[in-house]
């Protein structure tokens, strides 16, 4: 061989190699010197109260939610690399996915509906049947579930480790370039705490910078009231379940779906036979966007799910009580809305809908995106 072809073949190699340190270093330094971190503060509402729940083993970090969103929208977090957190919980769809029911990686359907990933920052029991005590427990189920994204935690972080980008950014986040299961779990949740949906058409009426057309009014009217026939208040009953600001009150009952519950909800978990066909009360934040409704997603549109309350319901044992024979007519047994006053429910519950919430930049996949740019957008 060319003893000066060798050399040059030698002076090339090592002008790779450090050109590779350099790039590995530069991207730290740009990682590092791009990324706001410290703690993350919440922006909410007065209205919507401080009984935040944040784990004193996982407080939110700036660094956390980066790394959190960048996993909520992670493919390789599953056995077949196709599918996210975020094919279940779309931004588009106020974090639902359009589907009575969602497949995952073995394309076999779950047993209930997805449920909206909104204003977790505030909820305690999670799941349908609130099986689960924390945010992190719920996160750490579809990750592994085989139906879902069917992956062990320990396979999941083997699989990041083999990305540079992931041990920069887990040693930002947690001080060293340790990959667990833990620690993705910990992340996602941080991310998904972020997603607050609090500019919806109501939440201007209440700061008083929108004015709700009169249907919309007398919907609210409905929205807020029992029925009491006797004095002439109509009403829709739904803030017994759905009340207050962010409408959600973390209660589980049974709507009158089935006589015989197909589904045994709670009852799963307790063994009472009082909760029976009993389910969380999702809030109704962005209703009118996740559609299917109901546990098994058997309503399509809000028409047929106000069709239900007001003449459907069907009796049984663990029928809630606030439910059972609650009339806008002396001595009816069904709700008995008029078609009017249908439409004016409906009215109300589309000024529910926060545009901002599901166009918010901060809520998309970054992978998607250039890295810088997305630094940008994000301060």
């Amino acid at each position: 061989m060319n003893p000066d072809f060798s050399k040059i073949k030698r002076k090339s190699a090592v002008v790779l190699l450090l050109s590779m340190v350099i790039f590995t270093l530069s991207g730290w330094a740009f990682i590092k010197s791009d990324m706001e971190t410290g703690p993350y503060k919440f922006i909410y509402p007065a209205n919507f109260g401080n009984r935040i729940n944040v784990p004193d083993d996982n407080p939110s970090t700036k660094e956390g939610v980066y790394l959190g969103r960048m996993l909520f929208y992670e493919k390789s977090l599953s056995a077949n690399n196709t599918i996210s957190c975020a094919n279940c919980h779309q931004q588009a769809r106020a974090f639902t996915d359009g589907r009575s029911f969602s497949t995952g990686v073995d394309n076999v359907p779950t047993s209930r509906n997805s449920m909206s990933l909104t204003n977790l920052l505030w909820t305690r029991k999670f799941f349908w049947d609130g099986r689960a005590g924390s945010l992190e427990e719920q996160a750490a189920f579809p990750l592994t579930n085989p139906h879902e994204m069917g992956q062990s935690l320990d396979v999941s972080a083997n699989k990041l480790a083999e990305s540079s980008v992931y041990h920069q950014l887990f040693k930002i986040v947690y001080g060293d370039e340790a990959i667990t299961g833990d620690r993705i779990v910990k992340a996602i949740t941080q991310f998904e705490r972020t997603l607050i949906s609090c500019n919806s058409h109501y939440d201007q009426y209440l700061r008083n910078t929108y004015q709700p057309t009169p249907q919309e009014l007398k919907g609210l009217a409905l929205f807020m009231n029992a029925p009491q026939p006797q004095t002439g208040i109509r009403g829709a009953n739904c803030a017994h379940c759905h009340g207050g600001v962010k409408n959600y009150m973390e209660l589980f009952h049974n709507n009158g779906l089935d006589s015989i519950p197909k589904d045994a909800g709670i009852e799963t978990l307790t063994g009472l036979s009082s909760d029976r066909g009993r389910f969380k009360a999702p809030t109704l934040r962005n209703i009118a966007l996740t559609a299917p409704y109901m546990h098994d997603g058997r309503f399509k549109t809000l028409a047929e799910v106000v069709d239900h309350y007001s003449d459907h319901v069907e009796e049984s044992a663990s029928l809630s009580s606030f439910i059972r024979g609650v009339s806008n007519e002396t001595g009816g047994r069904s709700l008995n809305l008029r078609p009017d006053e249908k439409k004016e429910l409906i009215a109300f519950l589309n000024m529910l809908t926060d545009s901002t919430f599901i166009t918010d930049p901060r809520f998309s996949d970054p992978h998607l995106l250039p890295v810088q740019k997305f630094k940008q957008s994000s301060k």
